[in-house]
């Protein structure tokens, strides 16, 4: 996994300086001595938090990490043919043979808490990003696990694996995940969740996390896996982690197969369960998995939805 740098992120987009701009015949009267040499690379990449108003909510999420991978179809469409995944690929301007993905925790602040969903793989990339938002690991109020595969709960625990990462809060996560996991004899869960067994609270559908914050049963690609809405002054969030793991080869195909879905079936009828109210509402969701910053609508579209990325609707909240 990779994650963006201090430094690629302040020089992302940033303009050629104006010297580089002027003509060769002209640049030595202002140079003198400048040798012409290529300028070194800096990498694409762009800043590592995306921040929203939500009504009285602050909603921010973060670029905890990003990765390229080869065969995609290993992961995504197992039960397609290559041809119709190609075909899907090639209609929606991506790629069949590799993929990017990217795991964006995502931090909501009422005003009275700052709630963290998910933690990354590592505590690393996840602090990098709260840190390049303005915030600290000790400002964490509650912590909500929405399911405990590894690139949700690896960064709970500091680099010695035994110090909290957020030292200062509680957390919360569903009681079916939690049950299962526990009883699992799982090496991520005996390490990073269950030290925090006395800081941990449980909840099981429509049960509140705080003032605005309710968890809903999405069971299917965990046994426990949640969801959660938000609310703040009538205006809405849904954040639905793992439901959908692309934003094209989950979404416009639910009923296509994700190699990380413990229960396919349930996954794939929880996909068009939750993506179809969604649609419905027509209200924004964060995905846990969709290209960074994971912020976007859909709209029914066959079978299936269309992911329409934010753009500044979100901005217009204030």
């Amino acid at each position: 996994m990779t994650t963006y740098s201090r430094r690629q992120a302040l020089f992302a987009g940033v303009a050629m300086p104006l010297a580089a701009a002027v003509l060769p015949a002209v640049l030595p009267a202002f140079l003198p001595g400048r040798a012409w040499a290529q300028e070194t690379m800096q990498g694409s990449g762009f800043a590592p938090w995306n921040r929203f108003k939500l009504g009285s909510f602050e909603v921010t999420t973060l670029l905890a990490g990003t990765r390229a991978g080869d065969k995609p179809q290993e992961t995504f469409g197992t039960n397609a043919t290559p041809e119709e995944f190609a075909a899907l690929s090639a209609a929606n301007f991506i790629p069949a043979d590799m993929t990017q993905n990217f795991f964006t925790p995502t931090v909501v602040n009422t005003g009275t808490e700052i709630v963290l969903f998910d933690t990354g793989l590592a505590a690393e990339g996840t602090l990098a990003a709260l840190t390049a938002a303005g915030m600290t690991a000790d400002m964490v109020d509650v912590v909500v696990i929405t399911h405990m595969h590894g690139d949700h709960i690896g960064g709970l625990m500091g680099a010695d694996g035994v110090t909290p990462t957020y030292p200062n809060a509680r957390y919360v996560t569903g009681a079916a995940e939690h049950n299962h996991w526990a009883a699992a004899g799982n090496e991520g869960f005996d390490k990073n969740v269950r030290p925090l067994a006395d800081k941990m609270s449980f909840i099981d559908n429509n049960g509140s996390v705080a003032a605005g914050i309710t968890g809903m049963d999405a069971f299917g690609h965990s046994p426990g896996h949640m969801v959660y809405g938000i609310e703040s002054d009538g205006k809405r969030l849904m954040i639905t982690a793992d439901t959908a793991n692309h934003y094209v080869w989950s979404l416009q195909k639910p009923d296509w197969e994700v190699r990380f879905d413990a229960d396919k079936a349930a996954a794939a009828a929880v996909r068009k369960q939750v993506f179809g109210m969604i649609a419905a509402d027509r209200v924004p969701f964060i995905g846990y998995h969709m290209p960074f910053p994971g912020i976007g609508f859909v709209e029914p579209l066959g079978d299936g939805f269309r992911y329409v990325p934010a753009s500044y609707q979100l901005m217009l909240n204030g």
